[in-house]
């Protein structure tokens, strides 16, 4: 199967936060998303990790 699942990671506590999926064979980079963090209480980016 194409699609994968990824965690997103907040750029400023370092917390897992939210799941998704991705399509690997369309999209090679790392995926960043701008999504409410609810340590930090206020809209971050998350970056894919492995």
């Amino acid at each position: 199967m194409p699609r994968e699942n990824i965690t997103l990671q907040c750029t400023e506590c370092k917390r897992k936060n939210y799941t998704s999926t991705k399509n690997k064979k369309t999209t090679t980079e790392r995926l960043e998303l701008k999504k409410y963090c609810p340590f930090c209480r206020k809209q971050v980016a998350h970056r894919e990790v492995k």
